[in-house]
């Protein structure tokens, strides 16, 4: 697998304490092409980042998790990527796991999810409340035109260059709703999707992260109206 085809763009609102340590862990694997996009942190992510050299763009203010990834996205674009992968800051994604979200896009895929509940032994590992809020949004997902998967919310997941492309052209959303307005997108343009399993890192920290009750509901509001208008 030639990784210097690869692009991995990482979303970071406030994560000056993992960052590097994520940034250094994709490296060790031999990823060297890394976007980050700090959305306006009012930390020192933005700094630890750049001391990384990697590429780095930056938010004046917040935008949320849709915007940062659709910055991200379209800053890989123009280097004409063969794959982009997602991958989050706060430590909980395994760097080994890249590989198996790109080696589909290799066999012909066009969008790859890496699944936290597709591995029996890692789905005892989450939380009840998140495998609870996860089926739910899953659910919330395929009935506003997404497809049906185990594990819509992974902030893992690889794309080829024209879905990518794609992806960007109709993308609104700029919040936590992007990861099921994906699968929306996808459904739409009639991606060939993959889900394969991967080892999430829970952590006091990561714990903190990610989408909640109020988040869900959030999600679920900003997807019917993005339906209806």
């Amino acid at each position: 697998m030639k990784k210097d085809n690869i692009f991995i763009v990482i979303p970071a609102y406030n994560e000056e304490k993992m960052i590097q340590k994520t940034i250094r862990g994709l490296k060790k694997e031999g990823y060297k092409n890394i976007v980050v996009v700090d959305d306006g942190s009012q930390d020192n992510t933005f700094e630890k980042a750049k001391e990384e050299d990697v590429i780095v763009c930056r938010h004046i203010v917040n935008r949320g998790l849709g915007g940062a990834l659709g910055t991200g996205i379209k800053c890989s674009l123009q280097y004409k990527p063969e794959i982009i992968v997602t991958f989050d800051a706060d430590g909980q994604h395994d760097p080994k796991d890249v590989e198996k979200v790109v080696k589909p896009i290799l066999e012909g895929y066009d969008f790859v999810i890496g699944s936290r509940l597709l591995d029996k032994e890692e789905l005892k590992n989450m939380p009840l409340v998140k495998r609870i809020g996860n089926f739910g949004l899953n659910f919330i997902t395929f009935l506003l035109g997404g497809y049906l998967v185990t594990d819509s919310q992974s902030g893992l997941r690889a794309f080829n260059y024209k879905a990518a492309e794609k992806v960007v052209e109709e993308l609104k959303s700029d919040r936590y709703e992007v990861s099921s307005e994906f699968l929306v997108i996808a459904k739409r343009n009639k991606f060939k999707i993959k889900e394969v399993p991967i080892k999430t890192i829970y952590t006091d920290y990561s714990m903190k992260k990610g989408t909640n009750v109020v988040t869900g509901f959030k999600i679920f509001l900003k997807l019917l109206l993005q339906k209806l208008f």
